[in-house]
């Protein structure tokens, strides 16, 4: 992006692809901040679940990173069961809790973003881990995830055709699996073999991959990419 050393943001940052993502964007010419529920390891706390979580955690990112972001990747979700016969009350918190994780933390931060770098008049770019799930949906329990997801990319392309003549870029990325710690109680318990048929790669993805594309969003993707949604499946599911 620029020859100067770039400020870089990542939720979900204490595992899987999050853990992933920080470690390819630590480098000479990056300072990575993570994010976490639980905070520790160097890690900013926000349960994003909480009132003012996301202010709040911006705000401390800005003091980390001496006032300056250049760029937002929003990984954290969660991926809980909620199966349709659940009590109706239970049913709809459930609904509630992931879209609030997995979608509206997002657009806050993403709204904080934007707000940031037209006040700086300035570039900046936002990477979102969504999932293929946002095309192709996914299992009974987990219609919220997918709806979460799948508006995750809407508003990736919103904020893409919106900003793209302020410098302001943004990308999505679409995982199949990915061997996650919840990826691999998910396959095990759908049948994993079965599943994996279903890939033509023959096996899930590496956080490691998702990672490398996440980097190459954050940092070297041409400008003219702004907007697009990237796949990382195994061919299970293609566009």
């Amino acid at each position: 992006m620029t020859n100067t050393k770039t400020h870089i943001l990542i939720t979900g940052a204490s595992r899987g692809i999050g853990k992933s993502i920080l470690d390819a964007v630590q480098s000479d010419q990056s300072l990575a901040v993570g994010q976490s529920t639980a905070g520790g390891d160097d890690l900013l706390q926000a349960d994003f679940v909480q009132a003012n979580a996301t202010s709040v955690f911006w705000n401390e990112a800005l003091d980390r990173m001496n006032g300056q972001i250049d760029v937002i990747i929003n990984n954290a979700g969660i991926f809980d069961p909620n199966p349709l016969d659940n009590p109706d009350d239970q049913w709809l918190a459930n609904w509630s809790r992931t879209m609030q994780i997995n979608l509206t933390a997002s657009a806050e931060l993403c709204r904080f973003a934007v707000h940031h770098w037209q006040e700086r008049e300035c570039s900046g770019r936002i990477v979102n881990i969504a999932s293929r799930a946002a095309y192709r949906g996914d299992s009974p329990k987990h219609w919220h995830y997918a709806a979460s997801k799948g508006g995750m990319v809407a508003m990736t392309k919103t904020i893409a055709r919106a900003y793209a003549s302020q410098g302001i870029l943004a990308f999505a990325i679409c995982p199949g699996f990915t061997m996650t710690g919840m990826a691999e109680e998910y396959l095990e318990s759908r049948g994993g073999d079965k599943l994996l048929a279903d890939i033509p790669l023959g096996r899930v993805a590496q956080p490691e991959e998702i990672a490398e594309m996440a980097r190459w969003c954050a940092l070297d993707a041409p400008p003219s990419m702004t907007g697009a949604v990237l796949d990382a499946n195994g061919a299970s599911f293609v566009r």
